[in-house]
């Protein structure tokens, strides 16, 4: 498993949402095109804002803690036709299928781990530097948000 961090979300050229995920370890990204409700949900966690009522991110994890179980990662587990799935990975319980911007929703709410299997990685991860090239941070930032401008959900 490869733990990943979740940089942000992306609107692409047709305004459909990009979860991008980023291998910790190595320069590889992970697109994800989801749905806009999820990006939404992912975005506010991510930038720390309250809301007056939980939204249903929030209440499946007061849920899932009033009923004494412990998310303790999320998994972005398979590729199959195009589809990522994700798993629920719990303490002392079975994992649960799950879409992965849900998964990744109630990760990033929780502070546990995200992950991605090392096969799903090999197969859609992106690595947008060169291995004869140093660059920093934001700039391969940057070429990967204009690789992104390129590319549609169909080329994988």
């Amino acid at each position: 498993m490869i733990p990943v961090e979740v940089v942000g979300i992306r609107l692409e050229v047709s305004n459909q949402p990009v979860l991008i995920l980023r291998d910790t370890e190595n320069s590889r990204y992970l697109p994800l095109w989801i749905g806009t409700s999820e990006a939404t949900a992912i975005s506010i966690a991510l930038d720390g804002v309250s809301t007056p009522r939980p939204l249903t991110h929030d209440l499946l994890n007061h849920t899932i803690a009033h009923l004494g179980a412990k998310l303790v990662s999320v998994t972005v587990s398979e590729l199959v036709d195009g589809i990522f799935y994700a798993t629920l990975n719990f303490a002392a319980h079975d994992s649960i299928s799950a879409r992965p911007s849900d998964a990744i929703a109630l990760a990033v709410r929780s502070g546990v781990p995200v992950l991605v299997n090392a096969e799903v990685m090999d197969i859609a991860g992106l690595d947008i530097t060169s291995q004869d090239e140093e660059i920093d941070d934001q700039e391969e930032l940057e070429r990967f948000r204009a690789f992104l401008d390129e590319i549609n959900p169909e080329d994988f």
